[in-house]
This record gives structure tokens, sequence and C-alpha cells, in this order.
């Protein structure tokens, strides 16, 4: 795998000259694309030429047209079929709406294969010989093993946040994919971290790709001021009722449990702010509701669970909030991706409790930033034993128990009471008065 050199000055460039037809320079500039981005100014000359890629870069550098021109270019001068896999259904509904702007302006058609929607209504958009395909894992497998859809025609491959797809199990459905598409495909692999199981599958089934680097891989952007607040569980949601008063954007928290989701949406509700919520329990019709809804501004707040840390696809987001530190640092990096984009400076704001040191610590070391405690602005419930720093970074070693035959308190061993030691194999009450007590009983005062 070679690599290319990412210090190019990207101030001067423009989609002119990378390369890309007329037809579809035309296109960028009626949808609003101005300056590329550095993952856009780097990948789409190469692979416009055919070349397999590895692109490493953060969420919201602009993958999608990265990879979206050089497949439309192809397909529209030579034919054949696209194929963009996504784990989740959000960020598989969002590419397909960013691929409907460019492709339907000149003729090419595009189909959406995703869980939670009629599979009929997808076995009538193939049907139509789409010129691409935007799919999950699963769904896609669904739909081969009905052979309502044949592969043989991909000659453009995309794998969108790679290490997503390995963090949910999809390799297995990945690499039986990958069997039946044509071995003389163009293939790109995009992620934000790179685990060696990803290293394993580009050698594997791909051709000498070239690994381009817009962001370090596993870093937060730059653009992303991290702040920390070091608080009991029972205050976190007096926290975040006064976080939002002093934001006046938008605003996208994180919660580790669906129910948890439920449950600070419904709070917000109820103080008057347009809140909601997204989570596995939602049908997909809820979901994009809810989706719709925040990015049109109906809704200032979305409430979310993991499932959405790479699913949401808005520009503006100006403040990220883990009310639940994310169980995983990976995840917190593509959490708090969710604001900083397309060139804005964005906010994230994480909330750890008191005993969550190791936690707060494995992010640092995974993010190579120093998450600095924030006097709270806040009275909080409930003393912190060291007032805006994170405790207990060691968890203490448990105290031993009184030793069995000891009498909690320091009393004697029970040999030495008047009466002498119990005989062997004596009954309870007999020859030494009572029984000895379990070593974890403590006597009430």
């Amino acid at each position: 795998m070679t690599e290319k050199n990412t210090t190019q000055d990207t101030e001067s460039l423009d989609f002119e000259s990378l390369g890309i037809s007329p037809k579809i320079l035309a296109v960028l500039t009626a949808a609003g694309f101005k300056k590329p981005t550095p993952i856009q100014h780097q990948a789409i000359p190469i692979a416009l030429t055919g070349q397999d890629i590895v692109g490493l870069a953060q969420t919201g550098t602009g993958k999608t047209i990265a990879f979206a021109v050089p497949m439309l270019q192809r397909i529209s001068r030579e034919g054949g079929q696209g194929l963009v896999l996504l784990p989740t259904r959000e960020l598989a509904l969002q590419v397909d709406e960013e691929y409907q702007k460019l492709a339907k302006r000149f003729g090419l058609r595009t189909a959406i294969l995703i869980g939670g929607a009629s599979m009929n209504v997808q076995h009538a958009q193939l049907k139509r010989r789409p010129h691409v395909i935007v799919a999950t894992p699963g769904r896609l497998i669904d739909l081969m093993e009905r052979r309502w859809i044949a592969l043989d025609k991909v000659n453009v491959l995309v794998l969108d946040e790679a290490d997503r797809m390995l963090d949910m199990g999809f390799m297995p459905q990945i690499r039986r994919i990958l069997k039946q598409v044509s071995v003389e495909r163009q293939t790109m692999l995009f992620s934000a971290t790179m685990p060696s199981e990803i290293e394993k599958l580009a050698q594997q089934f791909m051709r000498t790709p070239e690994r381009i680097e817009a962001a370090r891989a596993g870093r937060a952007s730059d653009l992303v001021e991290q702040s920390l607040f070091v608080v009991p569980k029972p205050d976190k949601i007096r926290l975040l009722k006064y976080l939002l008063k002093e934001e006046s954007g938008t605003v996208l928290v994180f919660s580790r449990t669906k129910f948890g989701a439920k449950r600070i949406a419904r709070d917000l509700v109820r103080v008057g702010e347009s809140a909601t919520e997204i989570h596995s329990n939602l049908t997909l019709a809820q979901r994009r509701k809810a989706l719709d809804g925040f990015k049109s501004g109906k809704y200032r707040v979305l409430v979310a669970t993991d499932i959405a840390a790479r699913g949401i696809d808005v520009t503006g987001i100006s403040l990220v909030v883990n009310f639940d530190l994310p169980e995983a640092a990976e995840d917190y990096i593509h959490r708090i991706g969710r604001t900083g984009r397309a060139e804005c400076q964005g906010k994230a704001i994480s909330f750890a409790e008191p005993d969550q040191g190791l936690l707060v610590t494995a992010i640092e070391h995974r993010t190579q930033v120093q998450l600095r405690p924030q006097k709270l602005p806040i009275t909080t419930s409930m003393p912190i034993e060291r007032p805006n720093t994170l405790i207990n970074k060691r968890k203490p070693a448990r105290r031993p128990g009184p030793k069995f035959g000891r009498r909690p308190g320091g009393g004697q061993p029970s040999g030495g009471r008047p009466g002498g030691a119990r005989p062997s194999g004596g009954r309870p009450g007999r020859g030494g008065g009572r029984p000895p007590r379990p070593s974890s009983h403590r006597r009430r005062k």
C-alpha cells in the first residue's frame, strides 16, 4: 500500500483542477459545492484514474463527494454499476440523498437497500436497473439470497465507515459480498481508524491501493473545542438544562442507553425545549422523522444513542454533549465528529461521573487531548471528594474482612471465649455458645 503526501496547500485549489468532467462540474456548482475539502482534493484525482484507494478521514470531511464524483463519472462514461456499503440505515439514507443531488441531473438512477423498509419497494427499485446501489450489508445479503440482485456488473465498490462495519460484526457479510463482485472492479475504502482487520481486508481484496490521509487516524478534529465536567449522576440533567440555556445553536446529546435517551428528551420537553430522540427502538419512519425535524430546525436538540454517532450528517451542529461517556474511546471520536464539520468551529462537552477517571484516561490516550475538568456552573446535590477533579482514577483495593472465627469489632477468636473451644463436629449452641458469624456481617450499633 502506497501513501500520499498530504501537505499540499488547499487554499488555491478548486474542483476544476481535479480532472472532473465539465458536466459533473456544472452539477457540483449548481449543488453549492465551491472548494474541495482535503479528502476530496486528494481522493478525487486518484480515483478518476481507476486506482484503488484507502482513505483515512474523520467524519464530516466530505468523504461522500470524494467517492461519489469518481464513481458517477466512470459509470456515465463506461457503464457498469456502483455499489456503496454503509453500516447504518441513517448513514445510507444520507449518502443516497447526496447521490441523488448529483445523479438525477444527468439521468443516473439510484436504489437504496436498507433494513426496516419494504422489500417489495426495494425489489421494484432493482427492476429499474439502478446505476448506483446504496446498501447496508445485512439487507443486501437478504436480497442476494432471494436472487433479486446480482453483483456481477458492479465495477466501482465503496466501503464507507469500514471500521464501524467491523465493530458491528458485518465483516463476514462484507467478505461474502466482495466475493460476488467482479475482480476487475475499482475499490475505495474509507475509514476513520485503521485496525488490523481493515488492513488485512485491504490486502486481500484490493489491488495495490493508495493510502491517503486527511487527518491522523483516531484523532478528533482540531476544529472541535473539547471540555469536561465532573458531575454526579443525579445532577447531569440539571447541568444539561443549564448549558442549553447558554447555547443558542443546535445541540446533539448522546446517551449510552435507549431508555436514557427517551428520559432525557422527555425531561427537556417538559421545560419547554424543542427536543426529540433517535435510537433503535424507533421504527425507520420515526427515526427519519426525528432526523428530518432536526435538520429542518423543528427540533433544536436531538438526543441519540451511538446508533447516530456516524449516521447523522447535519451541518451547523454547534454543540455535542456526551451526557454519558461512551464505553469505547473510538466512539468518543465519532460522537464529537458531528460538530466542527465543513471547516466550521464546534464544541463538545462531556459529563464524567466522579468514579469514571479510567474511562476519561482512555479517551485522552486515544485522542491525544487532555480533558481538563471545568468548574461546575451548578451546585451539586451530593459532595465530590475532590471538587472539579476525577477521583478513583485507580480503584482502591478492597479491605479484607475479619478472619473466620473472629467476632466483628475486634473480639477474640471463638476458641478464646469463656467456656473453651467449640467441640469438633458440635452442633451450634453446645459447648461453645453461638456459632461464628459470616465475615460479611456487620453488628448494628
